[in-house]
């Protein structure tokens, strides 16, 4: 196990705001998945206007703000936004911002579920750790990324099960999900060669810096809740120490669980 060191980095920071899902973990099941493809594709059972919307959420607000991973983009093409939001907000699912998901939580806004994918620096054969489930239109997207074994997790069991059950019927067997207190992350499935976090602790939990493989890079917001965070991508050296990167001004609830309390 390691026991961090961290460098700091100086970067340019710019100001993110989000809105997104308590850091929390789903229940264990292998999901299918659907093809990857270079543009917006309209299935059958999917209505145009969707997909025509999804199309210009990428082109207006995702690729037009410097979003230049091209897995990233295709990865924003092709997962159905709309179908990970409730029936009552769907209107809203392709605008560029958070939507309300129930229990307090929401899917983040397209641009900073893009831009912390992108930072993740994602290679096929990694494995990828998610903490706060959500919707599961991120563990959708990253599972997406060629290659990538996405193992994510959900404190808020409804939001859990709805997941999961979202994940399984879309097509996604390259992601597994748990439920369960997202602080101590899952260390029967690690090292990770990524890590990204979806809520705000207000330091960098142990156990998760511990199950960041030599190499890794862990996408996650710290700082104070109800405030603005800062976004820090920190690296795992050879040496085991971890470099951190800020990333610039963010909100995120707060992450939440027993474990992020005892530890204060």
């Amino acid at each position: 196990m390691h026991r961090s060191t961290l460098r700091l980095c100086r970067t340019l920071p710019f100001l993110l705001v989000a809105f997104i899902t308590t850091c929390t973990p789903p229940s264990a099941a292998p999901i299918p998945e659907a093809a990857i493809t270079p543009s917006v594709q309209i299935s059958p059972t999917e209505d145009a206007t969707m997909a025509r919307r999804r199309e210009q959420m990428v082109l207006n607000t995702i690729e037009a703000r410097g979003i230049a991973d091209s897995q990233v983009l295709n990865a924003m093409y092709t997962v159905p936004r709309h179908l990970f939001v409730p029936e009552d907000v769907r209107h809203q699912a392709y605008a560029d911002h958070a939507v309300p998901i129930g229990y307090g939580q929401t899917i983040s806004q397209p641009y900073i579920v893009a831009m912390m994918t992108e930072l993740l620096e994602l290679q096929p054969g990694d494995r990828l750790l998610e903490i706060g489930t959500g919707s599961g239109y991120q563990a959708a997207i990253l599972a997406e990324i060629p290659g990538v074994e996405v193992y994510t997790m959900e404190i808020v069991p409804q939001l859990a099960a709805r997941a999961c059950n979202q994940l399984q019927a879309l097509g996604y067997p390259r992601i597994h999900c748990k439920e369960g207190d997202g602080y101590y992350g899952w260390p029967e499935a690690s090292p990770f060669d990524a890590i990204i976090v979806t809520a705000a602790p207000d330091h960098l939990p142990q156990p998760l810096a511990d199950q960041l493989a030599e190499g890794g890079r862990m996408v996650i917001p710290i700082g104070p809740t109800g405030s603005y965070q800062t976004l820090w991508k920190f690296t795992r050296a050879a040496d085991g120490t971890l470099t951190a990167q800020n990333m610039g001004g963010v909100i995120f609830v707060p992450f939440t669980g027993e474990g992020i309390q005892s530890d204060r």
